[in-house]
């Protein structure tokens, strides 16, 4: 499946950045290089997860695995172009299947495992997916049996398939019968999915090439080299997993760690174990790290380098980091639809700048505008929301616009939405409000997407409105974020009650379950209040609610 136009495809080839080169390509370039290396690792609670022992894959017995289920699939009846959605925790199977569902010439579509019937009855109607692989209970909740109800309403959901028919197919024959299957560079490798001002998920189609351009971004940026030992913290699912670890990986080798859910000793016990030299975290788990009370004891002599993304580090954290072990640190921001930018030691030697300070890519006379034969095709602009016009001056603040060979052609199956983020000349509108700094950088200053970003995971303000709204004994109701030291932020609603009802936090998440909404949406606070504040134009005034939650909850405004 081919999104981008011709005239993209021209533009980049032309430029020397887009190839015929696939991801499979790089993958099978590690099988034969190092066939009997421990490529692949799943997590240390994987019986737990899915009630099956953890297992250490080589290259060569996850090159078999992976050819074996891709032609299970074609024997399935899969086509070139059928996508099929992916609801599996981390695990080897579901990296697997990154690998055999593109060597089928079918379409991977994954998505997380919190997602509940809302969500994938829109996937599925939007998609018009054949096949769903899922478990069939995880954590309680019986996965296989929500999407068979699902099936009986979409006809083209033709087969479901279990974790533990997967692993059936892994142990299939292999033919040579993918030989016949060629696979362009061009072609969508992921259909990933973000979530924003809209309720309903936007899907983020990206290309080999798309992703190449943003492995080949990491390594030229982020303080880590080909072969290392990565491990992923979060769900293998969406940019910040499979763009800074997962792609890189296949790109140059080394070792892929699993883990799932987090959990901060068994977290750092991988760490240790497996050696791990590079890997993406959020701040508050850097912070927990350095303040754990065996600190001391933790080895992480072979740790180099560590990206921190979501918000800002602190200067206190980066420098403990290097003073402990030598940790190099990069300041990392991006998004699904593949915006990117990172700031490394490399680019930005100074420790404190680098912590507010990205490189402002394309701004004419700056070193930023050939610094690579890759990063000097990326333009960004920061436009003044109000009168649309290009700031320059150092303070100035606006949206950011990007654009870049790593970028989406544009939302799947979504031509309206495309129409107002991108402009005429392919710019994409990130939505993130960032600031002119000084040295030719620019610094992320605020969102202006009403969205609220728990634990990595970006949650649709308007969504969780637009449901609750739909609670009999609620009159209005606003959703912001609220800060919390372990996710980031939470969701919090304030709510009018209808004249005298008495409304509590446990009806509301009684109320979105049955309406069956992904848990993490659910809000973990209520405020009762008389009226929503809103402006002369009816717009509710999210930034004075937003105070209002950091003083209760006693946080820094």
């Amino acid at each position: 499946m081919i999104l981008a136009s011709q005239e993209m495809i021209t533009e980049w080839t032309d430029k020397g950045v887009w190839g015929t080169k696939t991801l499979i390509d790089y993958f099978k370039d590690n099988v034969r290089r190092d066939p009997d290396t421990v490529c692949l690792v799943d997590p240390l609670n994987k019986e737990s997860l899915v009630g099956l022992k953890p297992e250490r894959l080589t290259f060569k017995e996850l090159d078999t695995a992976a050819d074996a289920t891709a032609e299970a699939l074609l024997a399935r009846g899969f086509k070139r172009d059928d996508i099929i959605l992916v609801q599996l925790p981390n695990c080897w199977e579901l990296a697997m299947l990154y690998l055999a569902i593109t060597r089928a010439g079918a379409l991977i579509s994954p998505m997380p495992m919190q997602w509940r019937t809302s969500e994938i009855d829109y996937l599925l109607g939007l998609t018009k997916a054949r096949g769903f692989i899922t478990v069939e209970e995880f954590h309680g909740f019986k996965h296989k049996e929500m999407v068979e109800k699902l099936q009986t309403k979409f006809s083209h959901l033709k087969q479901i398939i279990t974790l533990e028919e997967l692993r059936e197919m892994t142990k299939g024959p292999v033919k040579g019968v993918l030989d016949d299957i060629t696979i362009d560079a061009n072609e969508v490798f992921t259909l990933c999915w973000s979530s924003g001002t809209e309720a309903e998920p936007k899907g983020c189609p990206l290309s080999h090439n798309n992703w190449l351009m943003q492995g080949k971004f990491q390594y030229e940026t982020a303080p880590m080299k080909p072969g290392y030992n990565l491990i992923t913290a979060g769900p293998l699912v969406n940019m910040a997993s499979i763009g800074t670890v997962f792609i890189p990986w296949l790109m140059s080798g080394g070792k892929f760690v699993l883990h799932h859910p987090f959990d901060g000793p068994t977290f750092i016990k991988q760490l240790i174990v497996e050696e791990i030299q590079y890997t993406l975290l959020v701040p508050a788990v850097v912070n927990a790290l350095l303040k754990h009370p065996q600190v001391d004891h933790f080895d992480l002599s072979r740790m180099k380098a560590i990206t921190i993304g979501s918000a800002p580090p602190s200067l206190w954290s980066v420098q403990e980091l290097k003073r402990r072990w030598g940790i190099e640190f990069a300041n990392i921001w991006g998004q699904n639809e593949s915006t990117a930018n990172v700031a490394g030691p490399s680019d930005i030697p100074d420790l404190e700048m680098r912590l507010d300070h990205f490189p402002h890519y394309g701004k004419p006379g700056s070193k930023w505008t050939d610094v690579s034969p890759l990063r000097k095709h990326f333009r960004l602009k920061v436009i003044n929301p109000l009168t649309n016009e290009e700031v320059s001056d150092e303070g100035a603040v606006g949206e950011l616009w990007y654009r870049g060979p790593n970028v989406i052609p544009g939302y799947f199956k979504k031509p309206d939405i495309t129409e107002k983020a991108f402009d005429e000349g392919g710019f994409f509108n990130t939505g993130d409000l960032f600031q002119i700094k000084d040295n030719d950088c620019i610094g992320f200053f605020d969102r202006t997407k009403d969205i609220i970003i728990r634990g990595g995971f970006n949650i649709s303000a308007q969504e969780v409105e637009n449901v609750l709204l739909g609670y009999p004994n609620i009159l209005d109701v606003a959703a912001v974020a609220m800060p919390d030291e372990v996710l980031g932020e939470k969701v919090c609603v304030y709510v009018v009650p209808k004249g005298d009802e008495k409304i509590t936090l446990q009806d509301i998440s009684s109320f979105m379950t049955e309406k069956g909404i992904a848990k993490y949406k659910i809000p973990e606070r209520i405020e009762i209040t008389n009226a929503i504040p809103r402006n002369p134009v009816g717009k509710i005034l999210k930034v004075q609610l937003r105070e209002d939650i950091r003083e209760k909850l006693g946080a820094a405004s």
